[in-house]
């Protein structure tokens, strides 16, 4: 019976010591796809974007200190999919889902960059891929900034 190499969370392509059947792969990764469309129909299902929903967040810069300066990253989620807000400038700032692209993992803020805890994948703090598990950018929301109140509006 012909081996593929798989590792514990049934990917195949970033394997490293475990192996498993053919069959074995195959009926876990059905029992995956079933349970993924039971989670997706109760609204809870991971894209391959990255996106685990509608983003809608109003967030009182002020309350993030990390993001006083530009460069400075912070997670501002609010109880529904995770985000970071990166500042860009001094009244501009990107908004990135925290969902890594690969598997759905929930990206980890690394200094000035981001990374995948599950598979290594690295992320500059536009949200590009650079380097580990290869896999796309991180998703990207729209940002609008009123300086006057100190909100950022991401959707």
């Amino acid at each position: 019976m012909e081996r593929i190499e798989v590792n514990a969370r049934g990917c195949a392509h970033c394997a490293e010591k475990a192996g498993t059947s053919r069959r074995e792969f195959i009926t876990a990764s059905a029992a995956s796809a079933v349970a993924a469309l039971l989670v997706a129909a109760c609204g809870g299902a991971t894209g391959a974007t990255g996106v685990t929903g509608p983003v809608s967040l109003s967030v009182k810069i002020s309350n993030y200190p990390a993001l006083a300066n530009v460069g400075g990253i912070a997670r501002v989620d609010t109880g529904g999919s995770p985000v970071a807000v990166v500042r860009t400038g001094a009244s501009t700032f990107a908004a990135l889902s925290l969902i890594c692209p690969h598997f759905g993992c929930t990206v980890g803020i690394n200094g000035r960059a981001f990374l995948c805890p599950c598979h290594g994948a690295q992320f500059a703090s536009t949200g590009t891929w650079i380097g580990g598990q290869p896999t796309t950018n991180l998703a990207s929301f729209t940002t609008s900034y009123d300086a006057t109140t100190g909100v950022l509006t991401i959707t």
